[in-house]
C-alpha cells in the first residue's frame, strides 16, 4: 500500500503561494494524496519564463499596464485585493455565488475535504521552478506599489513565476466543477479571473499566471490517478446532490416570495444596468446585445 504523508497546510502555503502578513491562519492536517516527489515534475515541461527581449515579455510588460488600468474600476480592485489573502477560505467566500452553494467543514465536510485535500496536494507541484528560476516580480521590476503594499516584502522573497495563487485559484475551480459540473461556466469564469486579478494587484506577470494554469491542470490530473482522491471525491458529489435536492425543496416551498430581477455576470459578480454580454437573470442566462 502506498504511505500517504500528514502534511501541515500553513506549511504547504510557503511553497507556492504568497505566504504574506495576510495570510489566512489555516493551520490544518492535510494527508495528501501525493507526496511532492510524487506529483509531475514541472521542471520537465514548463518552460522557463520569458527572457526580457522576448516577444512574450513584451506580453507580459502590455498586460502588466492593462491590470493597472483595471484598479480604476472600485469593484474589480476590491475583488483583486480580497483574492490576495491566500488560503481555501478565501477560495470558499469568493466562488460561493459562482458555485452555488455555501462550502463550509461543518455543513458541507466531504466537498470541503476534497477541496482542502486536493488543493493542497496540488499546490506541491510549483516547488521546483519556483524555487529554480526565482523570478522578479512586475512590482520589483517597475518600482511601483502594488494593490497589496503590505504584502510586497514577503513577495519580493517569494519566486514570481509560477503563480501559486492561479494554481490554487484553477485547482480549486476544477475540482469545483467536477462536483457541480452544471454551474462549469460559472466557476471556471471565476477561476479564471481569481489568477487574472493577480495582474491588477500588481504581484504576476501574464507568463506567471498562465504557468500556474498549466501546473493546476498537470496536477489535477495527477489527482485522478488516486484511489483515495476518486472515492473521495464520490462522496463529495453525492453530499452536494444530497444538498442541492435539499435545497432545491426549500426553494421550490418558498415560490412566489423570492426576489426578482436580480442580475450577475457569469464570474458572479452583480451586472451593472444594461451590461452587455452573457448574464445570469433570475436564474436564466441571457444574452445582452
Amino acid at each position: 500500500m502506498k504511505q500517504t504523508r500528514q502534511w501541515v497546510f500553513a506549511a504547504i502555503l510557503t511553497l507556492c503561494g504568497s505566504v504574506t502578513g495576510h495570510a489566512q491562519d489555516e493551520v490544518q492536517t492535510v494527508n495528501a494524496y501525493f507526496t511532492t516527489a510524487e506529483m509531475p515534475d514541472m521542471m520537465k515541461f514548463l518552460p522557463a519564463p520569458p527572457d526580457s527581449t522576448s516577444v512574450a515579455f513584451m506580453n507580459d510588460v502590455a498586460r502588466y499596464y492593462w491590470g493597472k488600468s483595471m484598479r480604476h474600476d472600485e469593484e474589480r480592485a476590491a475583488q483583486a485585493t480580497r483574492d490576495a489573502v491566500y488560503g481555501l477560505a478565501t477560495i470558499l467566500t469568493e466562488y460561493e455565488d459562482a458555485f452555488g452553494m455555501k462550502i463550509s467543514p461543518e455543513e458541507t465536510p466531504e466537498i470541503y475535504k476534497v477541496l482542502l485535500e486536493g488543493t493542497a496536494t496540488c499546490d506541491s507541484i510549483c516547488t521546483l521552478p519556483k524555487a529554480k528560476y526565482m523570478r522578479r516580480r512586475p512590482f520589483m521590476v517597475f518600482h511601483e506599489p502594488t494593490l497589496t503594499p503590505d504584502d510586497e516584502e514577503a513577495l519580493s522573497h517569494n519566486g514570481s513565476y509560477p503563480s501559486g495563487h492561479t494554481l490554487l485559484g484553477w485547482s480549486a475551480a476544477l475540482l469545483m466543477t467536477e462536483i457541480n459540473p452544471d454551474r462549469a461556466n460559472e466557476i471556471l469564469a471565476r477561476g479564471y479571473r481569481y489568477g487574472e486579478n493577480r495582474l491588477v494587484v500588481g504581484a504576476h506577470w501574464q507568463s506567471d499566471t498562465d504557468a500556474g494554469r498549466l501546473a493546476a491542470s498537470a496536477a489535477y490530473a495527477r489527482l485522478h490517478t488516486s484511489e483515495r482522491f476518486l472515492e473521495q471525491m464520490r462522496k463529495a458529489r453525492a453530499e452536494f446532490q444530497q444538498k442541492q435536492g435539499q435545497a432545491v425543496g426549500v426553494k421550490s416551498a418558498a415560490a412566489g416570495r423570492q426576489p426578482v430581477g436580480h442580475t450577475y455576470r457569469l464570474d458572479g459578480m452583480p451586472a451593472r444596468q444594461h451590461a452587455q454580454g452573457v448574464v445570469v437573470e433570475d436564474g436564466k442566462k441571457l444574452l445582452r446585445r
